[in-house]
């Protein structure tokens, strides 16, 4: 394969890219799957979306939208003017010109990748991707893996990297409820095997995104800065967490503390402590980087201790529970507690890795009888029951013990949470620095 029939292969799909004339493919229509076909599809391409669930692919070709970050109408007018339709069928994948996966990388119960989902994708891709098709990486994974595990699956195919066809890691960066940023103006990160597969992905975002397409170096480049953003992130709130620890038996108000650091204008990054952490990402993604360090014989000591303290958050909130409860002369078993919020954070129906669920599982060990109100999510799963949530009125307060809130959603009604809670514990500091004799927080 000479130079100029590699360069004549990338500049072929470029020029597609470009004019919209291709078709484009979306792997896993889940949180960041199916906004971005939708952002796609919207930008003029031709989209294809692809999963496994029968039922994901049922209600996208119905234009029902399951996606907080999704515009209803968006996708209803897509799927109605044919921009955009979702299949179980990977044989379509023979159609596709460019092709996202965006797949969960979960971790199995030694905090270790489950790189399954994304494997059999790439298993997948590789039986029916023809020449000259893009494949970008977007799960979040330890770097290394686009060029040591998906490059070898799509060789399989007979076809050649950076020859044949062109592969790239482009970290996803949605942020579910986010009101500013959302997967059309969050600035990319891109990275090829080659110099003309990180040309082609960044055609394909350029003329996709608002935000801007950085480029960088390799895959593993973009997969390491997704796991430095992810960690930052979460060795952060852990030093938050270690603070409302210490500022509740100094007698300090954490929230005031941070407050008054805040006003420094350099040197300090407001980050506040909670229950606990949730989401598919900050409390997943560091644990990626401590698996991958074994392998050079080095142990993260700063992420691994960051991580048992935000994982024991949610001992810390069951502990106050009980401090709460014993100053009224009661005990947690047998208390009837409500409990405001399972989402893990703030105004979605997200509430995948929520740190409420934990503290659920310890309160029915404790032996308390809880209920649940969330007006973003109907029905939960906590060790494989589900769960009916509950709407939030007077008399469910007043018959409580205690009402935790542990997401503060807005649709809540404050005012009446404040006047008919026997005692309130607040995780969130959603009163701020508001004094009553029934209100108490992390």
């Amino acid at each position: 394969m000479t130079t100029q029939t590699i360069t004549n292969t990338a500049e072929q799909l470029i020029a597609k890219l470009k004019n919209k004339t291709a078709i484009v493919g979306v792997v896993g229509l889940g949180y960041v799957g199916l906004p971005l076909a939708v952002e796609k599809a919207k930008a003029g391409y031709q989209v294809i979306g692809f999963d496994v669930q029968q039922e994901k692919v049922r209600k996208v070709n119905r234009g029902e939208n399951y996606i907080g970050d999704v515009v209803a109408a968006d996708l209803e007018e897509l799927v109605q003017s044919d921009q955009l339709k979702a299949t179980a069928d990977y044989s379509f994948i023979g159609e596709v010109d460019a092709l996202a996966i965006c797949v969960p990388t979960p971790l199995d119960v030694y905090k270790q990748p489950n790189m399954e989902y994304v494997q059999n994708s790439a298993k997948a891709i590789a039986k029916h991707m023809t020449k000259g098709t893009l494949v970008v990486l977007e799960s979040t994974t330890y770097p290394g893996t686009t060029e040591e595990l998906i490059k070898p699956i799509l060789e399989e195919s007979g076809l050649v990297c950076g020859q044949d066809f062109f592969l790239a890691y482009s970290p996803e960066r949605v942020d579910p409820g986010n009101k500013d940023f959302n997967t059309k103006n969050t600035p990319k990160v891109v990275g090829g095997l080659t110099d003309a597969c990180t040309q082609v992905a960044a055609t394909m975002y350029r003329s996709v995104l608002e935000g801007d397409v950085h480029e960088v170096s390799s895959p593993a480049v973009a997969e390491m800065e997704k796991l430095l953003e992810n960690t930052f992130r979460n060795i952060n709130i852990a030093l938050a967490n270690e603070m409302a620890i210490l500022c509740n038996k100094m007698g300090i108000d954490v929230w005031e503390v941070i407050d008054a650091a805040a006003t420094k204008p350099y040197g300090f990054m407001a980050f506040y402590p909670g229950p606990g952490l949730g989401g598919h990402c900050i409390p997943i993604d560091p644990w990626y980087l401590t698996w991958k360090a074994r392998e050079y014989n080095y142990h993260t000591k700063l992420i691994e201790t960051a991580g048992e303290i935000n994982d024991s958050m949610p001992e810390f909130v069951i502990q106050r529970c009980m401090e709460i409860l014993n100053e009224q002369g009661k005990a947690l078993k047998d208390a009837n507690v409500v409990v405001l919020g399972v989402a893990y954070k703030k105004d979605i129906d997200d509430y995948r890795e929520s740190p409420v669920l934990p503290i659920l599982e310890k309160m029915t060990q404790a032996g308390a009888r809880w209920t649940v109100a969330d007006p973003h999510v109907q029905e939960f799963k906590l060790k494989g029951k589900l769960y009916q949530t509950a709407r939030l009125t007077e008399e469910l307060l007043e018959q409580a013990d205690l009402t935790v809130i542990a997401t503060n959603h807005s649709l809540f009604d404050y005012e009446m949470i404040m006047k008919k809670s026997q005692a309130i514990f607040d995780t969130r500091n959603t009163y701020r620095n508001k004094e009553q004799s029934n209100y108490l927080k992390l």
